[in-house]
């Protein structure tokens, strides 16, 4: 791997759900993987909760393949709402000795829940209200990683 190579910006977006993380990353040329896609194509459906574990790991996968086939950049569409969810994500980026970048979409609750009703696919508020509780939000000196160095 060439030292060097970006896991892209936004290679971490977060926040909660209907915060406009996909919509952000559907501008041209910005292929993310999605853990809502990786749901679809693993279980026929977006909004299966109960196998994160499958999905997250396919993402890490699919995330170092592009990176072993020498992609100069790779989005990451999922909330990662904690370090320790933002963690393996770091450790690939250090092991492969590449860039890490990440978004932090900083938007009030009430807007994500407004946003939320104009979806096909509605969130209940409560969930958005218990994402919005567990958030650890990136101290803007670690905002790359999220983590300490």
């Amino acid at each position: 791997m060439p030292n060097g190579t970006s896991l892209g910006s936004a290679s971490c977006s977060w926040w909660a759900s209907r915060i406009g993380k996909s919509t952000y990353l559907q501008k041209p040329g910005m292929n993310a993987i999605s853990s809502d896609a990786i749901r679809l194509l693993l279980a026929d459906d977006a909004t299966i909760q109960t196998i994160h574990g499958q999905v997250f790991a396919t993402m890490r996968y699919l995330l170092r393949r592009r990176i072993a086939l020498g992609r100069p950049v790779t989005y990451v569409d999922a909330t990662h709402l904690t370090p320790a969810e933002r963690a393996p994500y770091v450790r690939i980026a250090r092991a492969l000795r590449c860039d890490l970048e990440a978004v932090f979409f900083d938007v009030p609750v009430e807007i994500c829940q407004q946003r939320n009703r104009l979806r096909q696919r509605v969130v209940p508020d409560e969930v958005i209200a218990a994402m919005q509780a567990k958030l650890v939000p990136p101290a803007v000196e670690k905002a790359s990683t999220g983590l300490p160095s």
